[in-house]
């Protein structure tokens, strides 16, 4: 076990130094690619209430796509954390400039004063970060087990997206017995449905 986690640490420092590497140039330019399949893929058209993320460091941006959705009419959900229970609630958020705070991972999260917890069987796509994947869906995430506790509990029919650079996609992700896959992966360069 210990040596599977020292693998993923591994492969998250190299992950850092390939984002380290990238011009802030290409970096937008990939992310938008990114965004732009992302708003051609058919099961995210088709869908009314899609959960994405605000993401943190070493994860493809989603700001823009977060804005985007809205102008697209999706009822936009994003997680709110609870470190001390290790727990993810997908909210839904009407203002990106209101129901915004701070969360406990030092990342913007929906404000639960403003904003209503979705039920995740409402959810009809759910876009994961990661920070690197494999082509068979594996994921590597922030090591907190948040979506990994999250995506067994949503409905076989909601999509689960991954959206990583070409160069965080690895040959093979050490997976663990509590590790869940995502249905598909969207890069700058292709789709990738898992089989």
């Amino acid at each position: 076990m210990d040596e599977v986690r020292e693998k993923k640490q591994e492969i998250r420092n190299e992950i850092s130094t390939f984002f380290d590497s990238l011009s802030r140039e290409v970096l937008q330019e990939n992310t938008r690619i990114i965004e732009n399949r992302l708003f051609e893929f058919a099961n995210f058209l088709e869908s009314k209430i899609v959960m994405l993320y605000v993401n943190a460091e070493n994860e493809v941006a989603t700001d823009s796509i977060v804005k985007r959705a809205y102008e697209f009419g999706k009822i936009v959900v994003l997680p709110t954390f609870n470190i001390a229970k290790s727990t993810m609630k997908p909210m839904k958020v009407d203002n990106l400039d209101k129901d915004l705070i701070v969360g406990p991972r030092k990342i913007l999260e929906p404000n639960p004063a403003k904003c209503k917890v979705v039920p995740l069987d409402c959810i009809d796509i759910a876009i994961v970060p990661g920070i690197a994947m494999d082509e068979k869906g594996g994921r590597i995430g922030s090591g907190d087990g948040y979506y990994d506790r999250l995506i067994p509990e949503l409905p076989m029919t909601t999509r689960k997206v991954g959206l990583v650079l070409e160069g965080q996609l690895v040959p093979q992700v050490p997976m663990e017995s509590h590790d869940k896959h995502v249905d598909i992966i969207i890069t700058e360069k292709r789709v990738i449905y898992k089989i």
